[in-house]
């Protein structure tokens, strides 16, 4: 209840919080204070602390050095759209390689499907060449008007629009697997203990109408307030193109693969901010919006002690309602 009110109130004004932040907030800052300080596992919650640093950091670095190759390599160039086709293939490859990383070799897990270190490579560069063949096919359908410089950056554009495309898909993935799963974690531990007493563990089946209701959710906030949210992270912080954009999530996504495969928990929320950051710095100082930086900040810092109170109030206003 105190991680959903708080989303909710910087939904509604727009800002980018972190869910992992809000959940995490509320459930140390409750067990601290109601159950007792030793009820929490203070070694996990550093661990989480971390990655609250190091996600958007590393994301922010990635992005502005993979800026700074796509601006020399492609955009500076005398004809851009030649230098795309060169560098299109390459890519692919690598959103390929990140999707499969991301989707299949994830979704494969959850089947209980186990390959060996030389299938996943197999399966990742499979699919990695599927995307290049598919990114290529769509590719050729993308007219360009003329040999003019103005409309070779058009034409670079839309193809970094298609590229951008799927990144998303792998971004949007992430925050499935991540903060959905965070968000309906507490409810699975309480679902869980009043089936199965006071035993609870990773092998505790989840029942399916948990899952159903994290995707009803997820679509009902983006159709309701996501919108604020999206203007502040696409337009908000910095001027976004379909090229800076692929940019942002190429960086966000490869930052989630290498720190999920590492065991860091991350903040999808806060890696992709500190990827649009990192491109926004790439083009310089000037061309970030300092105001919108600050206030998103201040929310990240805010929310922990924030979910914290109100999980500890909520706690004492439904024990003198139900007691």
């Amino acid at each position: 209840l105190a991680g959903s009110v708080w989303m909710w109130l910087a939904s509604f004004v727009g800002m980018p919080v972190s869910i992992t932040n809000a959940v995490v907030g509320a459930l140390v800052g409750f067990g601290a204070i109601v159950l007792g300080f030793d009820t929490v596992h203070w070694a996990k919650v550093k661990t989480i602390a971390i990655s609250w640093v190091f996600s958007p950091l590393s994301a922010g670095i990635v992005a502005y050095l993979f800026f700074l190759y796509i601006r020399k390599m492609i955009l500076s160039r005398s004809n851009p759209a030649v230098a795309i086709k060169r560098h299109a293939p390459f890519l692919l490859f690598l959103v390929g390689v990140l999707l499969s990383i991301m989707v299949v070799l994830k979704g494969l897990a959850h089947f209980n499907v186990a390959l060996t270190s030389a299938q996943n490579i197999g399966l990742d560069i499979l699919t990695a060449l599927l995307v290049v063949g598919v990114g290529s096919f769509f590719m050729a359908k993308i007219k360009l008007d003329s040999g003019r410089l103005h409309d070779q950056l058009v034409y670079v554009e839309k193809v970094f629009g298609l590229l951008m495309a799927l990144t998303a898909c792998a971004m949007v993935f992430a925050h499935g697997s991540n903060d959905v799963a965070i968000a309906v974690g507490p409810i699975a531990a309480i679902v869980g203990l009043s089936q199965h007493g006071t035993e609870l563990s990773a092998s505790t089946p989840l029942p399916s109408w948990i899952i159903f209701m994290g995707c009803a959710g997820v679509i009902i906030g983006l159709l309701t307030y996501g919108k604020k949210v999206i203007a502040t992270v696409g337009s908000g912080i910095t001027a976004l193109t379909p090229s800076r954009a692929f940019v942002a999530t190429l960086a966000a996504a490869t930052t989630v693969v290498v720190s999920t495969s590492a065991g860091t928990p991350v903040s999808a929320t806060q890696t992709l901010v500190g990827a649009v950051l990192g491109v926004g710095l790439a083009r310089g100082i000037g061309a970030l919006n300092l105001s919108v930086i600050r206030n998103i900040f201040t929310s990240w810092v805010v929310t922990i002690p924030a979910t914290a109170l109100l999980a500890i109030m909520f706690f004492y206003i439904m024990r003198a309602i139900f007691s």
